[in-house]
């Protein structure tokens, strides 16, 4: 008799330490991610393109980039291959070199504003991870009584709300992609899919969106093109004099000489009015201080602009004024539930969901989630199961079920079965799964 308690004693103990190994699988399985800790630019919910492992960051359409550089490389490649030659034969041998290497050296500076310009952070909000509550973002005082949500049923977020900029009463707009309610200037580029702030617009030559932190490299970019593009035509123009004067040839045959002369002449000249434009443009919203957005959308021409200090000081705010830093740190890694800022293929407790698992949605009204990852839902009910079966062995046991219980009571409820519970509306991990599987147990 004694042999067989020591056997179903045996039993037990070793079931119960298979179970306890199963459960920590399991929580293992579920709170760590499968694989090295990710970074944020590997995650990134933009459409946005990193290189150098999160070291640059792009727009989803940076390949318009080898347009733009080939549009303004080729032009210079000409200029100095078959037009130079001349200038140096017509200027003095120094001069004529000197004009060659300025317009090399031009044309690298554009080159780099270019790519400075395409490779910085324009100024990109970070996501909220839930929408606003009212006691932390105050916006229920500056609810408009018109709003259908402040009178029926719980508070809802409003569309806008206004704040106070320079003593003028500004809206800003809530941002459903983003989660938070975006700063003055700041504007959703539907293209970079980010809210980016001092939102100027998304340029397609340079492939990236143009706020903040890169305005006043687009803006050297645009004018040094310009000027670049004055610069090759008036030596074409040049060159094509002296093959006049040198010949005694008209117009037409001195083009006829020189026709990559006269290609450059036709072509920078359409350039010029187009890059010149444009800068004459951005220097007018910088003088009033303006965005392009601003200009198109607002209209400061006709009401009164808030952000306007003065020419002098619009002008020192863009050229004079410190970039403010990043607010991302692209190559940061990423853990836990701080991933769903970034991406929506993680669920809060960081575990990856494959592309055929339903993604977590959020109710913008309560900001609670109304989804649970399939995986999580079939572990935690592998736990209850087990939990069943132990709750049958032990009544075929000698020991009365209350002890059992007891012991099952002391059971270690680890912080990660507690937030797994709590994913599931549970109140405490424990105590909720007996609640659960004492059902079952009862109809047997």
């Amino acid at each position: 008799m004694r042999k067989d308690d020591d056997l179903v004693r045996t039993r037990e103990g070793m079931h119960g330490s298979s179970m306890h190994d199963q459960h920590s699988n399991s929580d293992r399985r579920i709170m760590d991610p499968p694989g090295p800790s990710l970074r944020v630019f590997q995650v990134w919910k933009g459409n946005n393109k990193f290189c150098f492992n999160g070291r640059l960051i792009f727009g989803p359409d940076a390949k318009s980039l080898i347009l733009t550089v080939s549009l303004i490389v080729v032009p210079v490649i000409l200029f100095c291959a078959f037009v130079s030659r001349g200038l140096v034969r017509i200027f003095p041998y120094h001069i004529g070199n000197f004009i060659v290497a300025l317009a090399v050296v031009s044309t690298v500076c554009v080159v780099s504003l270019l790519l400075i310009t395409a490779s910085r952070d324009p100024g990109i909000i970070p996501r909220s991870l839930h929408p606003p509550e009212p006691e932390d973002d105050g916006y229920m005082s500056s609810m408009s009584s018109e709003w259908p949500g402040s009178q029926n049923g719980p508070p809802t977020v409003p569309p806008t709300k206004d704040i106070m900029v320079n003593g003028s009463i500004v809206k800003v707009k809530y941002c459903h992609t983003c989660m938070l309610y975006r700063p003055p200037r700041c504007s959703h580029c539907s293209i970079c899919n980010n809210c980016v702030e001092r939102f100027d617009h998304h340029c397609p030559w340079v492939g990236q969106c143009i706020g903040r932190r890169n305005y006043r490299f687009f803006f050297l970019f645009v004018s040094s093109t310009a000027m670049l593009c004055l610069y090759v035509f008036a030596f074409s123009w040049v060159n094509i004099m002296k093959i006049m004067d040198a010949y005694h040839y008209d117009l037409w045959r001195a083009l006829l000489k020189s026709p990559v002369s006269g290609i450059l002449i036709l072509y920078t000249f359409g350039a010029a009015w187009f890059v010149g434009g444009l800068s004459s443009f951005h220097l007018y919203l910088i003088c009033t201080n303006q965005t392009t957005y601003e200009n198109f959308r607002y209209r400061y021409t006709i009401k009164m602009n808030p952000h306007n200090r003065g020419c002098f000081e619009n002008i020192a705010e863009v050229f004079c004024s410190r970039i403010p830093p990043s607010k991302h740190n692209f190559r940061e890694k990423v853990k836990g539930e701080s991933s769903s800022v970034y991406t929506n293929s993680t669920v809060s407790l960081g575990h990856p969901m494959s592309p055929e698992m339903p993604k977590p949605r959020y109710d913008i009204e309560m900001g609670k989630r109304q989804a649970v990852a399939a995986e999580d839902l079939e572990d935690l009910q592998s736990q209850i199961d087990s939990v069943v079966g132990m709750d049958r062995l032990e009544r075929c046991g000698t020991q009365p079920r209350h002890s059992n219980w007891d012991q099952k009571a002391n059971w270690p409820s680890t912080p990660d079965i507690q937030i797994l519970a709590a994913e599931f509306g549970m109140e405490d991990g424990s105590t909720t799964g007996r609640q659960k599987i004492e059902g079952p147990s009862d109809l047997k």
